[in-house]
């Protein structure tokens, strides 16, 4: 491994990041924006774990308005809506050579094996880059918790999650220009201020295990590899 602060990472990417901007759906310019990203850390013997929103085809939070669905369904069809964006991504690393796993929550036979901590950490160990669908598998928690969960589990160093600003702001910077960007945060005072950066479940577990996050914007190329090197970029949250 060359010049790399972490040995393993657990990378959170939305939905919104397999699509155009303001777009829904999976397209392919900005698949392979994000694997461009990704594979010169595999490159460089970084062990790296995925997990991806799936706003871009389905949220389930909006269609827990809707009398027809149940509350538990629409997670259940976002938590469906991740497995197709593991497919494409997983995909889109291997055939740009870059060996890749996709493991689910819960299991899709002819598509993706269940996840395991067991099962994660050979795949990680042999070199592939570990695809995590399906959320947590149960109901009720965000994909910010299952990036927080599956970290956890295997053993990784840091938490990168990515955004699209750089880093975590007192406002809304595209609402507030003015707003003023924290380079480094405490989990207290993003729980206790309720910053937004990502559920108050993720951050506490976080926290309880002190986990570090470093929120980042994927966007501006190199930003993910910097970040993995240990420079300042974006925010970074601690105890």
């Amino acid at each position: 491994m060359t010049n790399a602060r972490y040995k393993r990472i657990l990378l959170k990417v939305s939905g919104e990041a397999l699509c155009q901007p303001g777009a829904l759906g999976v397209d392919a310019d900005a698949i392979e924006a994000l694997v461009a990203e990704i594979r010169p850390l595999a490159e460089m013997g970084v062990q790296i774990g995925l997990v991806v929103g799936g706003g871009n085809l389905i949220r389930g939070r909006a269609l827990k308005d809707n009398p027809h669905i149940r509350s538990v369904t629409a997670d259940q069809m976002g938590m469906a809506a991740t497995l197709v964006n593991g497919l494409a991504v997983r995909d889109a690393l291997e055939l740009g050579g870059t060996p890749a796993k996709l493991l689910s929550a819960f299991a899709v036979p002819g598509l993706a094996d269940r996840f395991s901590r067991e099962a994660a950490d050979r795949e990680l160990d042999a070199g592939r880059v570990l695809v995590l669908a399906g959320g947590t598998g149960s109901p009720f928690f965000t994909t910010d918790t299952c990036a927080a969960l599956r970290a956890l589990e295997i053993d990784a160093d840091v938490l990168f999650k990515a955004t699209k600003v750089d880093g975590v702001f007192t406002a809304d910077p595209v609402e507030h220009p003015d707003a003023e960007k924290y380079d480094e945060l405490t989990y207290d005072k993003v729980i206790a201020d309720r910053l937004g950066v990502m559920d108050l479940t993720a951050a506490s577990m976080c926290m309880e295990r002190e986990l570090p996050i470093v929120v980042f914007q994927l966007s501006k190329p190199g930003n993910l590899q910097a970040a993995v090197r240990g420079e300042p970029v974006g925010t970074t949250i601690h105890a």
